[in-house]
């Protein structure tokens, strides 16, 4: 048997936070019945399950299942090739280091190519100002079958402590958080249906959300340097599921200012 151990989530009254708030929580999170989760060690998660009305909601999960040009790219997962178990796609700004995973390098299409898509941005600032996402990658899952294992966005296109995030449309869907395991190497945890890897981690801290459509949920802090998320095949989800995720990719002429200071500092 699984032991989630969950701590309390704090409810977001639309006047702002109550007193028990995260220590990185800012007062603008307040919005729509939110939720935040304090993990601890300076992460949280925010929660919002009516992030947009209904009504957008089906209109912008029609236009992303008509005019996306979904792919679903083979990908290498434990050095072996196998077809992702889901469609994507990727959306970024000029000028931002290039995106790769599993040994996938997805082509970047442009803002402007889809204005659908930066109004629900323009959204997601509105709501947490401060944030500056520059990126979007949107994944489809086309039946209960479609998912993505543990793994942290973690690469470091998005520098130290990325904000992450995530706005669901169309079928709900369990979003799985645990807390990493640093005995175990990277490749014993990261990679694996989720399905099957839950069965062994008992007593493992852990958190679950029922992602609704129109919802969004944000992570922040040390969230991708302490804890592993997925979405796990649910046989009984038989409707498309639409997610964005939304994140700051640093630009490429940051990233090579970065790496020349570290040649400097080493002495290189």
């Amino acid at each position: 048997m699984i032991a989630f151990v969950m701590k309390q989530q704090t409810l977001i009254p639309d006047s702002g936070f109550t007193d028990h708030q995260s220590p990185n929580s800012n007062p603008n999170d307040g919005l729509n019945g939110g939720k935040v989760t304090d993990l601890g060690n300076g992460s949280d998660i925010v929660y919002l399950p009516r992030f947009l009305t209904p009504e957008k909601s089906w209109e912008y999960l029609h236009y992303l299942n008509k005019h996306i040009p979904w792919t679903r790219p083979t990908i290498r997962v434990f050095g072996k090739p196998c077809v992702q178990p889901r469609d994507v796609c990727y959306i970024a700004s000029e000028g931002l280091k290039e995106l790769s995973y599993s040994g996938y390098k997805p082509d970047a299409h442009s803002w402007d190519d889809f204005p659908p898509l930066k109004e629900i941005l323009d959204e997601v600032h509105k709501a947490f100002p401060g944030s500056h996402f520059n990126s979007l990658l949107l994944n489809r899952y086309n039946s209960g079958n479609d998912y993505v294992g543990w793994h942290a966005d973690d690469e470091k296109l998005y520098g130290d402590n990325p904000e992450i995030a995530s706005i669901s449309f169309g079928c709900e869907r369990d979003f799985l958080l645990k807390k990493r395991n640093y005995k175990k190497s990277k490749g014993e945890v990261e990679g694996e249906p989720p399905s099957k890897r839950l069965k062994k981690n008992n007593g493992v801290e852990q958190y679950s959300f029922n992602l609704k459509h129109g919802s969004l949920l944000l992570m922040r802090g040390n969230t991708q340097r302490d804890w592993l998320h997925s979405v796990p095949k649910r046989l009984k989800a038989g409707s498309t599921r639409v997610n964005l995720t939304f994140s700051r990719c640093m630009p490429v002429c940051l990233s090579r200012l970065s790496e020349f200071r570290i040649l400097k500092i080493f002495g290189i």
